[in-house]
């Protein structure tokens, strides 16, 4: 009876704990605006978010342009920084991206078809831009990042009468020369890869270096926006506009506390479906840990070498087709070893599973809280994050691929959250030298940081589940849905 009450203790602190911690973040992301006024407009097909400093006076306009796999939610924090100084802005979803329906026309952005569909919508986002009635039209200007540092610089070359450019993350110096725009801000974070760093020294114009940060990060960082916002006052003749920018991390902050609250929260969940915990928590297999990661590393070898055969790499989503034919392949190869040899190491203590009743009503609810808990916090305060049209059926294959791996995972580690842990990582390093010898897009490297994160996530998510004994087919459904969201949803549509 006293462990019952500790129990019953215990589930009630993690529930405050993260009711507490996700109104905070609530908090946070609501504020992230500052006073500025937000209108989400679609414009030809092209999807635009407008940000209005206070007031009706004509202010100068800037135009926000995402990176490959970006949207225009995950530069939201320029449109408070901007406003904030006095400039109305204009961010947008490029093809393929966020909400916009139309696909891009290839997997690299870097085709004629792409480049051209890249510069039709800004074209659009700028002429919408030039007709607000509280935008100047003589005064535009145009920050981009990744990808989108190389569309907009290539536009401003294109228009002359674009005052000022700021270009974050510029992969490829050839769009401003041999005669780069009038003015040219760019900025590179100290931790991207030398190639980005590189380009930015080649290209003509100012260079800042912003100190502790790589390619995702740089958004982020308030030497950023500061800079940013410095460069285009000065481009405009405007003195320091006086009004403090809010912080670039606060919208972030809010998601990442409201995504450690759902993580929370999956605990007392777990315990209202199945009822009192029945296993352990997870135990290090030092003695196993070589066997494991030796199983995984042939089978992800394998995995690497056929993925880029497979049909799966004619669907439509840049990236996604590979990952699918990678994980399904890699899950495959590991539980045909399973199949031959058993588990590696001792079998887990008996424990006495969950009924098939609690099972029929865990599934959904489980199902529908891993969506819930991936998903609103990436929509609210990092990037788009609502599948539309193709992204659904897309959502599914990706979710399979990625279910196939972590049921092997189960398997072959006889659920220790810890081999599951080991498995994943060396699917990162499998992938991540996929990339580096072209057997897979060489972005890979850029959104691996962002993998290794959510495979993290999944094996937390099966630690918890574990502990209530569910099943490792439902372990594996429901942690690979964590991973697989936000990779359908930001990876852009093709075709």
């Amino acid at each position: 009876m006293l462990n019952a009450a500790r129990s019953r203790f215990g589930v009630l602190v993690v529930t405050l704990l993260a009711v507490l911690v996700a109104v905070a973040g609530i908090w946070l992301l609501a504020g992230r605006s500052g006073e500025a006024t937000r209108k989400h407009v679609v414009v030809s097909g092209v999807p635009l978010d407008e940000v209005h400093p206070p007031g009706s006076a004509r202010h100068p306009g800037v135009v926000v342009a995402h990176g490959f796999a970006g949207s225009a939610r995950l530069m939201a924090q320029f449109g408070g920084s901007l406003a904030a100084r006095g400039y109305v802005v204009v961010l947008l979803d490029f093809s393929g991206h966020g909400a916009n329906r139309r696909p891009l026309p290839d997997s690299a952005a870097s085709t004629d078809s792409s480049t051209a569909a890249l510069q039709r919508d800004l074209d659009v986002a700028t002429a919408h831009l030039r007709q607000l009635p509280d935008v100047d039209p003589s005064k535009i200007a145009l920050v981009g990042h990744s990808m989108g540092a190389s569309a907009v610089t290539r536009y401003a070359v294109a228009h002359p009468e674009i005052a000022a450019t700021v270009a974050l993350s510029l992969p490829d110096a050839s769009t401003v020369l041999p005669e780069p725009p009038a003015r040219l801000l760019l900025l590179v974070g100290a931790l991207e890869f030398p190639g980005f760093r590189a380009e930015a020294e080649r290209a003509a114009g100012r260079m800042v270096v912003v100190p502790g940060v790589e390619h995702i990060s740089i958004l982020y960082a308030p030497r950023t926006h500061r800079e940013t916002a410095a460069w285009l006052d000065e481009s405009f003749g405007r003195p320091a506009y006086g009004s403090a920018m809010p912080s670039p991390i606060r919208g972030i902050a809010g998601a990442a506390m409201l995504l450690l609250s759902l993580l929370a929260g999956l605990f007392p969940l777990a315990r209202l479906v199945f009822g009192t915990a029945r296993g352990r928590w997870p135990r290090l297999m030092v003695a196993q840990l070589g066997g494991v990661l030796a199983v995984a590393a042939g089978a992800t070898a394998v995995a690497a070498l056929l993925a880029r055969l497979l049909p799966t790499n004619r669907l439509p989503l840049s990236i996604g087709g590979y990952l699918v034919g990678f994980t399904g392949v890699a899950g495959v190869v590991i539980l045909g070893y399973f199949r031959l040899r058993g588990p590696i190491g001792p079998d887990p203590a008996p424990v006495t599973p969950p009924g098939r009743l609690r099972l029929a009503l865990a599934t959904p609810l489980l199902i529908g809280y891993a969506a819930t808990a991936i998903a609103v916090p990436t929509h609210l305060g990092l990037t788009y994050a609502i599948p539309g049209g193709s992204r659904w059926w897309l959502l599914g294959l990706l979710w399979a691929g990625f279910a196939v791996l972590a049921y092997a995972a189960e398997r072959v580690t006889a659920g220790n959250s810890f081999g599951v842990l080991a498995v994943s990582a060396v699917a990162v390093v499998a992938l991540t030298g996929a990339a580096v010898v072209g057997l897979t897009f060489g972005f890979v490297l850029l959104i691996v940081p962002l993998l290794a994160v959510l495979l993290l996530w999944q094996a937390v998510w099966s630690a918890v589940l574990h502990r209530f004994s569910a099943p490792a087919w439902l372990i594996a459904i429901v942690g690979s849905l964590v991973v697989a969201w936000p990779l359908a949803t930001a990876l852009p549509i093709i075709g």
